[in-house]
C-alpha cells in the first residue's frame, strides 16, 4: 500500500531515509511529507519509532471531488461501521487548496456529518466528536479536485514524546531537534565515538533530552502512552487509535520489544550530556522534563553564561543548540557572536550542530560551515549549520610570488576579457559569468567567477580543466595547471580556499576527472532577480549552468501569471526565476532527490513554497508520457544519455522525438515549449518533429557574451503546438 507521512519542511529527505530503515519497501520525498510504500505494519512501525515524523496517513478511500456535495457524497460511500465502533468518538482535521472549497474547517465538518449520516442510515449510535482523544482521527486532504481521506495511525502529532512537563516560551518540537541531531551525527558519535553532547543555550532541555532517548534506543511512542511505563514487562499497550482496521497484536508485539529495548538502553546510559543556560527557570523545567523522560541521571544542567562555556571533560562531542531568533525571542547578532567566540574557546576541537533563525544570523557566529540546511521550526525558516571542527585549522598565508611567463600571459587575457564583458555584465548586473575559456590553447580551461550575494561578498573562482592531448607529457600538463590557477589567483585576489579545481586525470579507460572534493561549502549567488544556492566543491557542476542565463530570463518573462514546467530540472534555476518573475505555478520533475531537495532550497532562499511550486521525483520521460496537466511554458533540458538503476536507460539522440512529442501534448493553447541540450553531435530529427509540432532553432540567441568563444556550449529550440 502507499501512504503518507508528514514532516516539518526541510526534514522530508531525512524521513525518507529513516522510513525505509524502518522497512518501508520505497520512501520519497515531497514537500512536507514522504510518500511512502508498505504493508501497515511498516506504518505502524513507523508510528511507534520514527523520530522525524508528524503525522502517518494510512488511506482508505480517494475520489473526485469538484465541490461541497461531491466531498460529501464521497465520504459517506464509505462502510464507516467498518472502520469505528458503534458510539466511539470522532475528529477530522482537513487541509485543502483549490477554488472549489476552501474553508478547512467546512470541508471537516463535511465530513463529519458524513460519517455520522452513515451511522444513523443503518440505525447505528452515531459517534461524538473529540477533537482531543477521540477513537478516530481522520485527515482529509484535498487538492486538485482529488480527496483522500485517511486515517491518522499515530491519533495525533507525532513530534510529542510525553515527557514534556515544564517548557519555556517558544519550545523546540520533538522531530525538529532529532534533526539537528541526526545532521549532527550524534548516533554514531555516541556509539562509536564516545562522544558527548552539549547545549550551550538549553532552555527546557528538549535537545539533550532527545539525544539521551536516541543514544539509549527508546522509541519515541512509547512516551506517548501515558498509562505505561517504560519497565520492559508485557503489560498491554494502549493503542495510538481505535480505528478496527489496526493491527493491535502487531502493535502490542512491537511495544514489547520497544520496551525491553529502552529498559536494556537506559540501563546503559552514559552521563555524557550536558546543558546550561543562563536561566534559572529555565534549568529547572530542564530537570523536571529529563525526569518525566527517564533520562535525569545522565544529564548535568547548571545555570551559566555562554561566556562562562567550558569543555566537559570529553576529547571529542556535538555541541547542538538552538539560539532565540523569532519574534517573541528577538534574535541578537552580537549574542551569536558570542556563542561562536565561546565554542571556539572551549570546545575547538569538537562538532557542532546549530539551528540559527536565519542565514545571517548563522553568518553573525564567525564559524565555518561544512553543512548547511535549510529548516522550518513552524512558519519560520531557520538555517542549521554543521561546523567540523568548530574551528578549522588555520592556513599559512603564502608569500605572493611572481608570475612566470605562461602565467602572466594567461593573467593579462583574462584582464582583457574583463574589459570586453564590463559593460554588458554591469548593463545586465551579471555577477556569475565565464572570464575564460581556453582562450590560450596551452592553457585549456574554463574559468568561472562566482559572486557571493549576502554575507561576506566574497568571490569564488570555479576552474574546470579540459582533457589534454594524449601526447602532452604529464610534467607539462601539471605544470600549466599551476600557471593557470596562479594567474586565476592573481587576477581576482581570490584566496586557495575559495577556488575550486576539477581536473582531469589520465588513469585507465581514458580521461577522467579526479575526486572531488567534499568540504560543503555552498553559498548564495543572485540572477535575474533570483537568489540560488550554489557549491562549487562537492560536485561536478555547481548548481547553475551559465550559459542558458539568457534563455531561462527569455522563460521567466513568458511565464508571467502562466504555468511553468521544468522537465529535468536539476536544480530547479528556471523554475525559481520564473516563480520569481511571477509564474502562478511551477512543476520540477527529476530523478535525483538530492537535485530536489537543492530545488527545494533554492525555493526557500526566495521564499517560495507550497502547493504552487510542486517537486516530483520521477523519471522525467515516464511522468511526461503519465501526466495529463497542461502547462503554458515548458523547459526541458535532458543529459545527453542517463544510465540510472532506478530509471530506464535514456540517450538524447535517439529518445528526443518521443520526448518532444509528449511534452508538445502537454502545451496549453498558444504555449511554448524550449528543448535544449549539449550534446555536440545532436542532429533534429526535423522531419518527424514537423509532424506533431513547429520548430524554430534560436540557438544563436540564447548564447551569452562570455560565452561567445564557445557558442556550441548548448543548442535551442521553440516549438509550439503543430
Amino acid at each position: 500500500m502507499k501512504f503518507f507521512v508528514s514532516c516539518a519542511k526541510g526534514l522530508e529527505y531525512l524521513l525518507a531515509d529513516e522510513l525505509v530503515a524502518l522497512g518501508a519497501a520505497k520512501a520519497t520525498a515531497t514537500i512536507a511529507g514522504v510518500n511512502a510504500e508498505g504493508t501497515l505494519a511498516d506504518a505502524q512501525r513507523a508510528v511507534l519509532w520514527s523520530r522525524l515524523a508528524s503525522r502517518v496517513l494510512w488511506p482508505l478511500a480517494g475520489f473526485d471531488c469538484p465541490d461541497e456535495q461531491a466531498l460529501y457524497a464521497g465520504a459517506a460511500a464509505l462502510p464507516w461501521h467498518e472502520h469505528l465502533r458503534e458510539g466511539d468518538t470522532l475528529a477530522v482535521d482537513a487541509h485543502v487548496s483549490g477554488e472549489a472549497i476552501t474553508h478547512a474547517r467546512f470541508a471537516a465538518l463535511r465530513v463529519k456529518d458524513a460519517v455520522v449520516d452513515a451511522f444513523r442510515a443503518q440505525g447505528l449510535e452515531r459517534p461524538s466528536v473529540d477533537v482531543e482523544a477521540p477513537g478516530l482521527r481522520l485527515n482529509l486532504s484535498l487538492r486538485k479536485g482529488r480527496a483522500t481521506l485517511s486515517v491518522d495511525l499515530g491519533g495525533g502529532s507525532l513530534h510529542r514524546r510525553g515527557w514534556r512537563a515544564e517548557q519555556r516560551e517558544a519550545p523546540l518540537k520533538e522531530n525538529l531537534a532529532a534533526a539537528v541531531l541526526l545532521r549532527g551525527g550524534w548516533p554514531l558519535m555516541y556509539a562509536a565515538e564516545g562522544g558527548a553532547l552539549l547545549d550551550p543555550m538549553c532552555g527546557s532541555g528538549t535537545l539533550l533530552i532527545e539525544g539521551a532517548l536516541m543514544a539509549a534506543d527508546v522509541a519515541p511512542g512509547l512516551g506517548r502512552m501515558q498509562a505505561v511505563a517504560v519497565d520492559g514487562t508485557d503489560a498491554p499497550a494502549p493503542l495510538p487509535t481505535r480505528w478496527t482496521g489496526f493491527d493491535a497484536a502487531g502493535w502490542n508485539a512491537s511495544v514489547a520489544e520497544a520496551r525491553a529495548r529502552a529498559a536494556a538502553g537506559l540501563a546503559a546510559l552514559r552521563p555524557v550530556f550536558h546543558g546550561r543556560d543562563l536561566d534559572r527557570a529555565a534549568i529547572t523545567a530542564a530537570r523536571q522534563n529529563a525526569q518525566a523522560a527517564g533520562v535525569a541521571a545522565a544529564i548535568e544542567f547548571a545555570v551559566a553564561d555562554i561566556d562562562a562555556l567550558s569543555a566537559p571533560g570529553a576529547a571529542r562531542g556535538l555541541v547542538v543548540c538552538n539560539p532565540p531568533y523569532d519574534r517573541r525571542l528577538v534574535a541578537d547578532g552580537a549574542l551569536y557572536r558570542r556563542l561562536g567566540q565561546a565554542l571556539q574557546k572551549a570546545v575547538p576541537d569538537w562538532r557542532a550542530s546549530l539551528l540559527c533563525g536565519d542565514a545571517e544570523l548563522a553568518h553573525a557566529t564567525g564559524l565555518r560551515a561544512a553543512k548547511k540546511y535549510q529548516l522550518f521550526n513552524g512558519a519560520l525558516e531557520c538555517a542549521l549549520i554543521v561546523c567540523d571542527p568548530v574551528r578549522p585549522p588555520q592556513r599559512e598565508e603564502a608569500a605572493p610570488r611572481e608570475l612566470s611567463e605562461g602565467a602572466q600571459m594567461v593573467a593579462n587575457r583574462i584582464q582583457r576579457n574583463l574589459r570586453r564583458l564590463k559593460n554588458w555584465r554591469q548593463g545586465e548586473g551579471v555577477t556569475c559569468f565565464r572570464t575564460y575559456d581556453a582562450d590560450i590553447p596551452e592553457y585549456a580551461a574554463a574559468i568561472d567567477l562566482y559572486a557571493e550575494d549576502g554575507g561576506e561578498q566574497r568571490s569564488f573562482l570555479h576552474v574546470q580543466e579540459y582533457a589534454p592531448p594524449a601526447e602532452i607529457p604529464d610534467a607539462d600538463v601539471r605544470r600549466r595547471r599551476q600557471e593557470l590557477l596562479a594567474a586565476a589567483r592573481a587576477s581576482f585576489g581570490v584566496p586557495p580556499e575559495r577556488l575550486a579545481l576539477k581536473t582531469r586525470e589520465r588513469g585507465k579507460g581514458g580521461s577522467k576527472y579526479g575526486r572531488l572534493q567534499q568540504q560543503g561549502e555552498r553559498f548564495a549567488v543572485r540572477e535575474h532577480g533570483a537568489r540560488l544556492w550554489v557549491n562549487l566543491f562537492d560536485y561536478l557542476d555547481t548548481g547553475l549552468f551559465l550559459d542558458h542565463r539568457p534563455l531561462r530570463r527569455r522563460m521567466a518573462k513568458e511565464a508571467k501569471g502562466r504555468r511553468f514546467l521544468n522537465l529535468f530540472c536539476y536544480t530547479g534555476v528556471a523554475s525559481v526565476q520564473a516563480a520569481v518573475a511571477g509564474a502562478a505555478q511551477t512543476t520540477s520533475v527529476d530523478l535525483s532527490a538530492t537535485y530536489l531537495q537543492w530545488c527545494a532550497d533554492n525555493l526557500a532562499l526566495n521564499g517560495l513554497g507550497g502547493a504552487a511550486h510542486r517537486l516530483v521525483q520521477a523519471d522525467a520521460l515516464a511522468w511526461l508520457e503519465a501526466e495529463r496537466a497542461k502547462y503554458d511554458v515548458i523547459f526541458c533540458d535532458p543529459p545527453t544519455f542517463s544510465n540510472s538503476a532506478r530509471a530506464d536507460d535514456f540517450d538524447v539522440q535517439r529518445e528526443h522525438v518521443r520526448l518532444l512529442r509528449a511534452a508538445v501534448a502537454r502545451l496549453a493553447q498558444g504555449g511554448a515549449l524550449y528543448f535544449s541540450n549539449n550534446f555536440r553531435r545532436f542532429r533534429l530529427d526535423e522531419d518527424a518533429v514537423a509532424q506533431f509540432a513547429h520548430c524554430e532553432e534560436i540557438s544563436a540567441s540564447t548564447i551569452p557574451a562570455d560565452f561567445e568563444r564557445n557558442a556550441r556550449i548548448h543548442r535551442a529550440w521553440r516549438l509550439t503546438g503543430g
